[in-house]
């Protein structure tokens, strides 16, 4: 089974009303791949989603960045899966190595919270991605594949997942994954499903990349065998997101 290309676009704390409008436009004006070819999805802040779903195009999706991690209640300042369900909203972003990192969101934290927001119906975009210093150790696999168990030891059904991989060393820092260090960790998670959760699931789990993507490098790391879409940050909120979603393309 051919995987689908998935570029998703993440906006993280960015935007007011007018630049959302804006970003908008320019999407629902460009020229790309049907969506048999690419699924596109893309993220803005909480507070955005109703107006970007509003007026976004219908073969584009929106994404949360977020969700809390059980049934909503006295949980100040969180946001519950059933919230996003009733907004209409289909995917949600969790793991994402900037909540790792700056609010101590640990493997089996963000584990549950995938498990949480499947089982409420939502798709989940799974992020997981080493710093530079596990790279330099040598420890790259182990911490992703910690990563990936402990989302697998959670969950049952892989359908409604796509597997990030974002090095934490490429994301807004210019820095990029070669395409060949991109495939190396892609082909070795997938190898991973492959020993530990299934065939099927590895085969057809699609394991996207992020970290400093942008309309100059998309085309050659697209071509990748493993790489089956990308996770895009600064490059989302810019034009050049259109060059990077017809970058599925190069695929064929």
């Amino acid at each position: 089974m051919a995987r689908k290309f998935f570029v998703g676009g993440n906006w993280k704390c960015n935007g007011t009303n007018e630049e959302v409008k804006k970003i908008i436009t320019t999407l629902n004006e460009a020229e790309v791949p049907s969506e048999d070819v690419v699924e596109v999805v893309v993220s803005p802040p909480f507070v955005f989603l109703p107006l970007v779903k509003s007026l976004l195009r219908s073969d584009f999706n929106v994404a949360a960045q977020n969700c809390w991690v059980r049934k909503g209640g006295a949980f100040t300042g969180e946001v519950s899966a059933e919230m996003l369900v009733n907004l209409g909203i289909p995917w949600v972003i969790l793991g994402h190595s900037e909540r790792r990192a700056l609010l101590n969101e640990s493997n089996e934290f963000v584990g549950d919270k995938v498990a949480y927001a499947l089982s409420q119906g939502l798709k989940v975009i799974a992020c997981i991605g080493e710093t530079l210093e596990q790279r330099e150790s040598g420890s790259t696999m182990a911490v992703v594949a910690a990563q990936a168990k402990a989302i697998a030891d959670k969950i049952t059904n892989w359908d409604n997942i796509v597997l990030a991989y974002e090095p934490v060393w490429a994301i807004g820092t210019g820095k990029v994954a070669t395409p060949a260090q991109a495939q190396e960790v892609h082909a070795e998670l997938r190898k991973w499903l492959r020993d530990n959760v299934g065939a099927d699931v590895a085969s057809s789990t699609r394991i996207i990349y992020g970290g400093s993507v942008n309309g100059a490098n998309c085309k050659e790391l697209a071509g990748e065998a493993d790489v089956d879409g990308f996770l895009v940050g600064g490059a989302s909120l810019k034009p050049e997101f259109v060059d990077i979603i017809k970058s599925a393309t190069a695929k064929k």
